[in-house]
C-alpha cells in the first residue's frame, strides 16, 4: 500500500528547501488538484509546527466556464481547515494558440507580483516526481542539452523571493494517499486528458517506456545528475564574471576580452548569456545557436582584429567592439534601441518596473498642469535637445548606445530628467513631477537564475 507523506518527512523535504526565517512567512501555489491540495495541507502543518504564517494562492485563468465554480470549491475547502486563501484573476484577452505556455507565464507573473506586494520571500510548487520525468522527456526530445535536462530545479532565486519544489522526489500515488488519509477531496482538470499538449501526451506515454525499462526514478537521478553538473558549470561561469564584467548602474556592461576567452567556452557562452539576459532585460538567455554564433564573432574579433565587424544584436542587446588598436580589446554590452517601452503619461505620483530594467519611483501630486509630462526612452531627439538646454552634458563619458535607452522625463520646454546621466532641469514649477527613485534592477541578476539543488 502506498503510505501519505508523515509530518517527519514533510520537516526533511522543507530543510532540504531551506532554510526560512523564524516565523516564516510562507505562499503555496493551490491549483485544486491532488498535488498541490496535498502540498497546502502539509504545508500548513508544517508552518504550524514552526511558528509561521501560510497562504494559498489560487489563479483563476478563466479558461474555462466552471474555473469561477473550481476556485470558490478550492477556497471552501481551505477555509474550512483554517488556510489563507486568495485567488488571483487573470484578466483580458485570453490566447488561441500556445495556451498552456501562455497561461504559465500568466500564472507566474501573479503570483509573483502578489508575493512581491506581500513580502513574502518563498512560493511553495507542487510539482512531484513524474512531472519531473515528463520535464526531462520533453526536453529530451526538442534536443535541449544540460541545462535543459537538468529539469526543473528544487530551488530557484529570483530578486525578491525563492520558487521552492520540496516534492520533487516524491510520487504522486503518495500525494494522493495523503489527501485521502486526511479525508480530502480534490479537483481532477479536463485539460490533464486533452492530448493537444505535448506534455499531455508525453505522460499517456510514460507506461509504455515503462514497459520498455525506463523506470520514473530513473529519469529523475538523471535530471538530478545534470542539475548538479549545472550548478558547477553555472560557479564557473559566476568566477568568470566576477574578472571579466564590469556592470554600470546605467544598466550596461564592459567585457574584458582576455578574461572572457581564456575561459573554456562551456564556461564563457554561460557568462555571455548571463550578460546578454541582466543587460536587455529578458527573462530567458538566447537560443543555443545563436548564443555559439555571437561567441564566435566576438573570439574572431578578439583575436584577430574586428575587421569589419560592427558588433551584433542579440536578446535586446547590442553588442560592440571597445578597439585596442587593431584587434577588440573589449566588449560594451548595452540595451538595443528596439522594443523600448512606449511614452507614457506622468501625472501623479508612479511606481514601475520600466523594460524590466529599472525600478522608478516618480512623485507629484495630480496637476493639470503637468499633463505633458511623459517617462520615456531618451532617444536621439531627447538627447538633441538635452544638450541643447545643457550644452554641458556634451562632457558625459557614458557610451552612446547606452544613453539612448535611459528613462527619461520630457516635457513640452524639453528633457525634464534624467537620472543616470545625473541630470534635473533646476526651473521645475512647483509639483511638477520628479524622480524618487530610478535604480538598475533587471529582471535577471547577473548572477544567475539561481538554478539550485535541494541539500
Amino acid at each position: 500500500m502506498t503510505e501519505p507523506l508523515s509530518d517527519f518527512e514533510m520537516s526533511n523535504l522543507m530543510a532540504a528547501v531551506g532554510p526560512f526565517e523564524d516565523r516564516a512567512h510562507i505562499a503555496v501555489a493551490v491549483s485544486g488538484g491532488a498535488d498541490s491540495m496535498a502540498l497546502a495541507l502539509l504545508a500548513a502543518k508544517w508552518v504550524e509546527r514552526n511558528g509561521g504564517t501560510l497562504s494559498a494562492l489560487s489563479v483563476d485563468h478563466a479558461l474555462r466556464a466552471d474555473s469561477g465554480a473550481e476556485a470558490r470549491q478550492v477556497a471552501s475547502w481551505l477555509g474550512s481547515r483554517g488556510i489563507d486563501h486568495h485567488c488571483l484573476m487573470w484578466t483580458g484577452v485570453k490566447p488561441r494558440s500556445a495556451i498552456q505556455a501562455r497561461a504559465r507565464a500568466a500564472r507566474y507573473d501573479l503570483l509573483n507580483d502578489w508575493c512581491r506586494q506581500n513580502r513574502v520571500l518563498h512560493l511553495l510548487l507542487a510539482h512531484h516526481q513524474e512531472d519531473q520525468a515528463e520535464t526531462f522527456l520533453l526536453r529530451l526530445g526538442r534536443g535541449s542539452g544540460m541545462d535543459g535536462l537538468a529539469a526543473m530545479a528544487a530551488i530557484v532565486e529570483k530578486p525578491a523571493m525563492r520558487l521552492l519544489r520540496p516534492l520533487l522526489d516524491i510520487p504522486k500515488a503518495r500525494l494522493r494517499a495523503t489527501l485521502e488519509a486526511a479525508s480530502q477531496p480534490w479537483l481532477e482538470d479536463p485539460s490533464n486528458e486533452n492530448t493537444a499538449f505535448e506534455r499531455i501526451r508525453i505522460r499517456k506515454s510514460l507506461p509504455d517506456l515503462m514497459a520498455a525499462g525506463m523506470t520514473v526514478q530513473g529519469l529523475t537521478e538523471t535530471a538530478s545528475r545534470m542539475a548538479r553538473a549545472r550548478v558547477a558549470l553555472e560557479a564557473g561561469a559566476s568566477q568568470l564574471l566576477a574578472g571579466c564584467c564590469s556592470l554600470h548602474p546605467a544598466g550596461y556592461a564592459r567585457v574584458q576580452g582576455t578574461a572572457l576567452f581564456s575561459a573554456a567556452d562551456e564556461f564563457s557562452l554561460r557568462a555571455l548569456a548571463r550578460m546578454l539576459i541582466c543587460v536587455g532585460g529578458g527573462k530567458y538567455g538566447p537560443r543555443l545557436q545563436k548564443l555559439e554564433h555571437l561567441h564566435e564573432e566576438m573570439k574572431t574579433a578578439f583575436m584577430d582584429g574586428p575587421a569589419v565587424w560592427k558588433g551584433a544584436t542579440l536578446a535586446g542587446c547590442r553588442v560592440l567592439p571597445i578597439k585596442d588598436g587593431v584587434a577588440a580589446a573589449g566588449f560594451l554590452i548595452c540595451r538595443e534601441g528596439r522594443a523600448l517601452p512606449e511614452a507614457q503619461q506622468v501625472n501623479g505620483a508612479l511606481e514601475l518596473d520600466w523594460d524590466n530594467r529599472f525600478r522608478l519611483r516618480l512623485r507629484g501630486p495630480k496637476n493639470s498642469l503637468f499633463q505633458d509630462t511623459m517617462l520615456q526612452p531618451l532617444g536621439r531627439n531627447g538627447w538633441n535637445s538635452l544638450v541643447a538646454q545643457a550644452p554641458e552634458m556634451r562632457t558625459v563619458t557614458m557610451p552612446v548606445p547606452a544613453r539612448m535607452t535611459l528613462p527619461a522625463l520630457v516635457d513640452g520646454q524639453g528633457v525634464v530628467a534624467v537620472p543616470h546621466l545625473n541630470y534635473h532641469r533646476e526651473a521645475l514649477c512647483e509639483g511638477a513631477p520628479i524622480f524618487d527613485k530610478a535604480v538598475f534592477y533587471p529582471r535577471q541578476t547577473l548572477s544567475g537564475t539561481g538554478f539550485l539543488v535541494a541539500h
